[in-house]
């Protein structure tokens, strides 16, 4: 046991001291000090794999206390598994930004905020009491700034880095705020206690007429809400891409998707506090569908991730929403490592781009054309619509009912199948659209794709489940969110006719021609209109950049106020 806890308390101190070292003994010896960066996070990388490998075999969770009143670290199935997906994130942006910020100035200082960042993080989600969490989650926002603004002589780097700083501590007041009530209700600051007290009575205490934990799953809410970029508080993530790449991938390992992680560290509160769910899926929807229009106008490689970014942490928080807590934390950490690859590749891509425009000479364009068939052929449009309507809500109900059959009774189950059929059924659609010697051996392609992915998906998250967490603790959470069945079902009925009509509308009006014949003045007027609201991102980035201005004039005039004062 003493082994244990050793190696937990030197898990996320290993890189703590190797910041301390660089900064203190090696702030000009720039080689030296990214080794000792890189060492030190695989060092820790390791030792949380060994951590989670412990937890499998023993099978029991535990509270380790550094401090005598806060600074505990809670060794779970969640704090485990966030350690090694953070941990194994980091160790790939060290080692890519070894020669990346080679040509960059201050070298070392930038490996030592990237050691202490990796720290704070590794505190955060580990964190048992509530004033480690507080305090790791304000800090992660402090070196974030710092990181995002490592670039002095770009104004515009500063600039965003102070949007993110605004909207972070915007977000911090609901969450001090939650944890105010939370010790004033339950006289700890021990989240095992505190949830612990909510479970034997969620309802005994009320305040401003709500009970305690519908309160603060509010409160939460908001907190991740502005945490994981969700609409009207997204701002600043597209314009972080103006900081150093390897800063923007490892935004994903904590960062921008701590919001999932919230939600499900406090999912004993989030248990009674149906509403708050109800409200994170109504946002990550919204959150999803307008961050996934604006990355497809982007002419910008890195911003399109950043959009990118902000839809999938608008599913991830919707998943929340519906009491898919463990999904959440599976997307959020294949997210993490499908994106932050990404950006890591995204110089290679542009700098491909610019040496290969991939416009070839009218010789040889012309040439490509005269070799493709005259009549590039599809399938009958009543064959693609019965393989996209049908396959995909087959496949679906099929994996999930082999795999466990009572999740298809769970309303957070259906919508999460509904929408996993509507996208299955828009590729399909778009594979029907392109023309093709062999449309079958294309379709059959895509839809084998499809199968995998989808089995895949769902042995995965079954599985990933059942390790976070219980499996009544699991129905509890799709019971908070769910709604009225009578509304529910009728909901979904109506859904599914609207998506039906328009693709089977679509694949009418493309197959005999129709939409060729119609007048498109009038669409392409209100198509040109939204794509101009949407170039403009909604407008959303005006309004920061005239607060930034009103709070820079405020903070000016306050400074004189008080040298006078």
């Amino acid at each position: 046991m003493k082994i244990i806890q050793y190696i937990t308390i030197i898990t996320p101190f290993l890189l703590v001291l190797s910041a301390i070292i660089i900064l203190l003994f090696l702030p000009s010896k720039r080689r030296v000090s990214a080794r000792v960066s890189v060492i030190a996070t695989l060092f820790t990388f390791f030792l949380s794999l060994s951590m989670l490998g412990y937890y499998v075999v023993a099978g029991h969770s535990q509270v380790i206390y550094i401090g005598i009143h806060w600074g505990s670290i809670w060794l779970d199935p969640l704090s485990l598994i966030m350690w090694v997906f953070v941990s194994g994130i980091s160790v790939l942006v060290h080692m890519y930004s070894v020669r990346y910020m080679v040509e960059e100035p201050n070298y070392t200082r930038f490996f030592a905020l990237l050691d202490l960042m990796t720290a704070i993080i590794l505190f955060m989600v580990s964190a048992a009491d509530l004033v480690t969490l507080l305090v790791a989650w304000f800090f992660v926002g402090v070196v974030l700034y710092f990181l995002l603004g490592h670039d002095t002589n770009r104004p515009a780097a500063g600039r965003y880095a102070f949007w993110t700083q605004i909207t972070y501590r915007a977000g911090d007041l609901p969450l001090w705020f939650a944890a105010f009530v939370l010790i004033k209700t339950y006289h700890s600051i021990s989240l095992p206690v505190i949830f612990a007290q909510i479970r034997i009575n969620p309802h005994l205490h009320t305040f401003w007429g709500l009970s305690i934990p519908e309160l603060v799953g509010f409160l939460l809410a908001f907190a991740a809400f502005a945490r994981s970029a969700q609409f009207l508080l997204h701002g600043w993530l597209p314009y972080t891409m103006d900081g150093p790449t390897p800063v923007s991938a490892l935004m994903h390992a904590g960062i921008v998707n701590a919001g999932g992680f919230l939600f499900n560290r406090f999912a004993p509160v989030f248990e009674y506090a149906g509403g708050a769910l109800h409200m994170a899926f109504i946002v990550g929807l919204v959150t999803a569908i307008i961050g996934s229009a604006m990355m497809l106008i982007q002419n910008d490689v890195k911003r399109s991730l950043g959009y990118s970014t902000m839809g999938q942490m608008g599913f991830m928080v919707m998943e929340c929403g519906v009491g898919a807590f463990p999904l959440a934390i599976f997307h959020l950490i294949a997210h993490g490592f499908f994106k932050g690859s990404m950006f890591l590749g995204a110089g290679n891509v542009i700098g491909e781009a610019r040496a290969h425009d991939g416009v070839p000479p009218d010789s040889i364009y012309t040439a490509i054309v005269e070799r493709r068939p005259a009549k590039p052929s599809r399938l009958p449009w009543l064959a693609a619509a019965a393989l996209t309507i049908l396959v995909p809500a087959a496949v679906l109900s099929l994996s999930h009912f082999f795999v466990s059959s009572g999740l298809l009774y769970e309303q957070g189950v259906v919508i999460l199948l509904f929408f996993g059929w509507v996208t299955g059924a828009q590729a399909l659609f778009a594979t029907h659209k392109m023309t093709h010697t062999n449309p079958w051996r294309l379709m059959g392609g895509i839809l084998g794709s499809f199968v995998l992915i989808v089995i895949g998906y769902t042995l995965i998250s079954h599985y990933f489940s059942s390790f976070l967490y219980p499996h009544d603790v699991s129905q509890k959470l799709y019971a908070a969110a769910s709604i009225n069945a009578f509304a529910f079902d009728t909901l979904v009925i109506f859904l599914a006719f609207l998506f039906v009509g328009g693709w089977a509308l679509t694949f009418f009006a493309d197959s005999s021609g129709w939409w060729d014949r119609v007048d498109k003045g009038g669409w392409r007027g209100a198509y040109l209109s939204m794509y101009a609201l949407l170039s403009r991102e909604l407008y959303v980035n005006d309004l920061y950049a005239r607060l930034t201005q009103l709070l820079l004039v405020f903070s000016h005039r306050l400074n004189i106020l008080l040298r006078w004062c």
